[in-house]
């Protein structure tokens, strides 16, 4: 099967994406976002606990500079928080405060409009997402994150893969923080990990032949083993982006569990300070052909993989449905 799978991308996939991306390379200036962007890290060829054998590298690069890699701490309470200023949800400290997922809270308080509404009051509350940020600054994850780490980190295989694509499309390094710079990481990365599949299951193979079949690590599974109070934080370098689950215990039962998913840190709304989201921010200056047939708002959305496409329907200001896409 993994035989098949590489077959498929190197002779179907990555061919089809870079000749479908020649008929749009205009595509290679818009939709670019923030400029930021953040990866946690997967893929470890020596243990979770050595984050320097990880193939994915963890760390986020700011305004497009890949020459600085800044380290991230999912732990440390004024790096990672969520902001609620344009969120259908209310904190006890107020909504612009900033909440680290470990005190994170989610009480929600609905004040949008009902039908039909003229428009949606973006100085307001408007989004049920919350506002991940980053040491205060808006961090795009996904696909496009995890090839410019391994660009930045010298990965050979993606510096190889990302300057023939650039040269086959005859585009400049630009054009990777962009909506087809964006789609074509996700195909890139999918031969690498595709490349590194066969190693795996190999290595896979030779730890149960030498006895290794252990899956888990027994030690503080037993809840009579946990201390009184206890928290942690479980993370992965998932399809659409980094994704964390972190969760605090007391007397041995669950005082508070927050996720903070990739699609909320692509489409989550205005912080408290105006900053505008990954989604938001790509779709500034936009130009669209028909307003009726608005592709283009939806190609850069749909370049994010949004977990949130069964749940979108796009309406006019009456609540009339303007168009519905039926997958056969």
């Amino acid at each position: 099967i993994i035989g098949q799978m590489r077959a498929f991308v190197d002779q179907v996939y990555v061919p089809d994406t870079l000749a479908i991306a020649g008929f749009y390379k205009d595509w290679g200036t818009q939709g670019e976002g923030i400029g930021n962007f953040m990866t946690y890290g997967d893929f470890p060829e020596k243990g979770i606990s050595d984050p320097s054998s990880f193939l994915v590298p963890s760390g986020v690069i700011l305004n497009r500079d890949l020459s600085v890699i800044h380290p991230v701490d999912l732990e440390a309470e004024n790096q990672i928080q969520e902001f609620v200023a344009h969120s259908w949800y209310d904190y006890s400290a107020g909504k612009e405060q900033g909440l680290h997922p470990y005190q994170g809270e989610t009480k929600l308080n609905y004040t949008g409009p009902k039908t039909p509404y003229v428009n949606l009051d973006t100085n307001a509350s408007y989004s049920w997402m919350k506002s991940p940020r980053w040491q205060g600054k808006a961090m795009e994850v996904g696909p496009l994150a995890r090839v410019l780490m391994l660009y930045a980190k010298g990965h050979a295989q993606t510096q190889d893969l990302v300057n023939m694509a650039l040269k086959k499309l005859d585009l400049p390094v630009t054009a990777l923080y962009s909506t087809l710079g964006r789609t074509a990481a996700r195909t890139l990365e999918t031969k690498i990990f595709a490349d590194a599949m066969q190693g795996w299951y190999d290595q896979l193979i030779a730890n149960i032949k030498a006895g290794d079949v252990k899956t888990f690590n027994e030690k503080l599974w037993e809840p009579s083993t946990w201390p009184k109070t206890a928290k942690g934080v479980g993370y992965m370098e998932a399809p659409r982006g980094a994704l964390a689950h972190w969760i605090v215990i007391k007397d041995g039962k669950i005082d508070n569990y927050q996720a903070v998913v990739p699609s909320t840190w692509n489409a989550g709304p205005r912080d408290s300070r105006g900053q505008m989201g990954p989604y938001e921010a790509a779709l500034v200056g936009t130009p669209i052909a028909d307003p009726e047939k608005p592709l283009e708002i939806l190609r850069t959305v749909h370049s994010f993989d949004p977990c949130l496409a069964c749940a979108v329907h796009l309406l006019d200001g009456t609540g009339t449905e303007i168009v519905r896409v039926k997958a056969l």
